[in-house]
């Protein structure tokens, strides 16, 4: 992938959700990743799925308080992905704003 392709997997908002948030921790369970993307149980089971599938994300369930906890992790190659696609990120930007000074110096 190129500095300026966004990664497909990462792009959809929940998913961009979920790695800017892990890419601040070590780890995050998946009720505060819940709160964090407004989604229900089954959609960011699906996302964190699809991170996983990606390496993107290590997921790990532990007993405690007598309940089966989730959490999610970024692997080195999800924090280098997501490195990548906010590059692509502020490409896109960096670039839009060329394109629109370029346009206001024509008219």
């Amino acid at each position: 992938m190129s500095a300026h392709e966004l990664d497909p997997v990462l792009h959809p908002p929940a998913r961009l959700q979920i790695a800017a948030l892990l890419s601040s921790v070590s780890q995050a369970e998946f009720v505060k990743l819940r709160a964090v993307t407004g989604v229900s149980d089954s959609v960011l089971s699906k996302h964190l799925s699809a991170l996983a599938d990606a390496g993107y994300v290590s997921i790990s369930k532990a007993a405690r308080e007598g309940r089966q906890r989730t959490h999610a992790s970024f692997t080195r190659a999800g924090r280098k992905a997501f490195a990548a696609h906010m590059a692509a990120l502020q490409a896109l930007v960096a670039s839009a704003e060329k394109a629109g000074n370029l346009l206001d110096a024509a008219e």
